[in-house]
């Protein structure tokens, strides 16, 4: 490495953000996920728009469609309710917000009734968070919604030397504590684990130390995992693949990795389809190995292979 990583080395290399509206979500959908008991319901999943993560992990995107400034107070109940205006009926709700939603700078505290009246129709409510940001406000935000609680955490990559590199500012002890607490509260939890994070360039290390994050993340008490191939395209992440620090993972790295993941048998696993093709180096398959993927994660088992000369 030619530098050291740093908040101000990351932003040096980032090309220029996306303007945002603070009272509209910057996406939202509607899908299906299986549930721990094993049923698939519908799910909303709504991107909000608030302030930027104040961690400068070296392989985020996210904060392209975040705001400078602290989010306003009211805007997050206004942008919940202008998705659920919009979105039909579903019995779980996804609140991703580009970073953490127990940062008061990014869900100002004030509005957690209005947004826990918000989400009184849901059965199950998914929220993201730094496994650093644990405290009483996320018990204080639990005790307000009628059904039951998830946090979605970044565990990225137990690998020792990686880990560090990442800018993330935790430890493996960090996650373990962060799930303990959450276990304690009675609040479920899955893992956010990255296939070729920066820093780790060998393709069967790669897929090595990603199941052995999944395997790591299960043992300290998750639900779920969810398998992320790591994208370039960020700015640090564009320089670090010119330096050979970063390696773009193959879609049949990815299809092993969720393979062995799902044949653990330890939670549930979900593999990230978006921009899928990125990481496809044949035209002609790529369709059905996306929809191979998507089908297990609905149900749960791992599929025949996709037969094509490009394996």
């Amino acid at each position: 490495m030619e530098f050291e990583i740093s908040n101000s080395v990351v932003k040096e290399y980032r090309p220029p953000k996306e303007k945002m509206n603070p009272w509209e979500p910057d996406f939202f959908l509607h899908e299906k996920e299986i549930q721990a008991d094993g049923r698939i319901k519908p799910v909303n999943t709504i991107f909000l728009t608030n302030r930027e993560c104040p961690f400068k992990c070296v392989m985020c995107d996210l904060w392209r469609h975040t705001l400078d400034e602290p989010t306003p107070k009211g805007a997050i109940p206004h942008q919940i309710k202008y998705a659920l205006d919009r979105l039909p009926k579903a019995d779980v709700i996804k609140l991703y917000n580009s970073g953490n939603f127990f940062d008061g700078k990014a869900i100002p505290r004030q509005d957690y009734d209005r947004i826990a009246g918000l989400l009184s129709s849901f059965e199950h409510v998914i929220v993201e968070n730094h496994p650093k940001l644990i405290g009483r406000f996320i018990t204080d935000f639990k005790d307000r919604l009628p059904g039951s609680f998830e946090i979605a955490m970044g565990l990225e990559s137990i690998h020792p030397n990686v880990l560090p590199k990442l800018n993330k500012q935790i430890t493996k002890k960090d996650f373990i504590d962060a799930v303990s607490f959450l276990s304690q509260a009675d609040i479920s939890t899955r893992a956010f684990i990255l296939l070729n994070p920066p820093f780790l360039t060998d393709e069967n290390e790669n897929i090595e130390w990603c199941l052995k994050s999944v395997e790591f993340a299960f043992d300290a008490g998750v639900s779920a995992c969810s398998v992320i191939p790591t994208r370039d395209g960020n700015g640090i992440m564009d320089h670090l693949r010119k330096l050979g620090e970063y390696l773009p993972p193959k879609l049949t790295a990815l299809e092993t990795v969720f393979d062995e993941a799902l044949k653990l048998q330890k939670g549930r696993v979900f593999c990230d389809v978006w921009d899928l093709e990125k990481f496809s180096s044949c035209n002609d398959c790529i369709g059905a190995r996306k929809s191979r993927i998507e089908k297990m994660n609905y149900t749960q088992t791992v599929l025949p292979t996709v037969e094509c000369k490009c394996y």
